[in-house]
């Protein structure tokens, strides 16, 4: 009978519970971008207006263009009047005139310039619009595994149907981070003059540049509606977190509420490591194999981010089907260990098979067939089946 089993990972003890930030944001979704290990989360998945984060999906899609060849930096887009006619925040484009891609990219990211964005996005329409282009970047954000986000607009002016949640504009501000290295870096600037008659217009609203705290993007927002937001991510050593927010009450709350998260992701958290490659972890055990069993060891070394108090010590348990039939080659992958720190999802982590096992002898063939049939006859019909062995932790 084949089962899952389990084994408790005897090196590591239990962690302490990771304390939780209390955040005053409506919604907010924090990631340490180098495990993968999301840190808080709340109300993340909830589609909400999203402002001018949501021009985080223009840029994408525009860096996208630019890659296969459909836009250029040198390129020079004309300005329509539906471009023109947007408030709000703008790089005060005239319609007729023609402005090259690159000052609309630096204008979308460090002035948010509502009209920039439909400039590019009346370029890249299938029909030329920017409602095309919208119905596009809806189309390209499932794609993208961006589960709660519809687009209206390329910009984040206000408008029914216009929706994103923290979760998926963390997903996006990584895929920005990670796919388009070389654009990236535009997100730091902190200021950007497009046009010298309007020389107030050029700073990045990003409050946490210049902090000395690693931040180096990506976008505010502000509605009526959404409130003040903050798409931000910042590196400190070898660790990068990113983080979204939405719903502060004032620009000022925003600022300081950032900051706040930066502070605790970095302060309160820390990579351990847990175990070098080819450690031994426990041992499954094998049926009609040569032996009764193979060591199970880690695939690669083991480092996992735990919260600073913990130490090195985190509650685990290995988890696999078995017993395992021989043969067994080394190198399978043959378990997982599952890594439970308090207050974090739990890591599983690949465990393979330490040594080959070839398979058993004719004669131990027969022997294991004929105790499982006596075992039967012992026990009777109306006996519950044997237990199957449990694994056993590593000493």
């Amino acid at each position: 009978m084949i089962r899952t089993l389990a084994a408790v990972f005897a090196l590591i003890l239990t962690s302490l519970p990771a304390q939780a930030f209390d955040t005053s944001a409506s919604s907010a979704f924090v990631i340490d971008q180098t495990t993968g290990t999301v840190l808080l989360s709340k109300n993340a998945d909830q589609p909400l207006p999203p402002a001018s984060m949501s021009k985080l999906m223009t840029l994408y899609m525009a860096f996208e263009a630019l890659e296969d060849g459909r836009l250029s930096l040198n390129e020079d887009l004309p300005v329509s009047q539906h471009a023109m006619d947007y408030k709000g925040s703008t790089l005060f484009l005239k319609a007729g005139e023609r402005v090259p891609v690159e000052s609309l990219i630096r204008g979308i990211i460090v002035l948010s310039g509502n009209d920039a964005c439909v400039v590019i996005a009346e370029a890249l329409s299938p029909d030329g619009t920017e409602a095309g282009f919208a119905r596009l970047m809806t189309q390209r954000a499932v794609k993208m595994g961006m589960t709660n986000s519809t687009f209206a607009n390329s910009n984040g002016w206000p408008q029914a149907g216009h929706l994103m949640s923290m979760r998926d504009l963390a997903l996006l501000s990584n895929r920005l981070i990670t796919d388009f290295p070389q654009y990236y870096p535009l997100f730091a600037e902190k200021e950007y003059l497009f046009d010298p008659t309007e020389a107030s217009n050029r700073y990045n609203r990003n409050p946490l540049l210049g902090l000395g705290i690693g931040a180096d993007g990506l976008k505010t927002g502000h509605t009526e509606e959404a409130g003040y937001g903050l798409a931000g991510s910042a590196v400190q050593g070898d660790r990068r977190v990113t983080f979204v927010m939405s719903g502060m009450a004032t620009a000022n709350g925003r600022a300081e509420e950032a900051e706040a998260i930066v502070n605790w992701a970095f302060r309160q958290f820390a990579q351990r490591p847990l175990g070098k490659a080819g450690k031994r972890v426990a041992q499954a055990d094998v049926w009609m194999g040569e032996t009764k069993s193979v060591g199970l060891t880690l695939h690669q070394d083991l480092t996992v981010l735990l919260p600073v108090l913990a130490g090195n010590e985190v509650a685990a348990e290995v988890v696999y089907t078995g017993p395992i039939k021989a043969p067994v080659a080394q190198g399978d992958q043959l378990a997982e260990l599952v890594l439970k720190p308090e207050g974090l999802p739990e890591v599983r982590v690949p465990l393979v098979a330490e040594t080959s096992v070839a398979p058993a002898g004719f004669v131990a063939k027969i022997s294991a067939v004929a105790l499982i049939l006596l075992d039967r006859v012992n026990r009777g019909p109306e006996d519950e089946p044997a237990a199957e062995p449990t694994a056993e932790a590593a000493s």
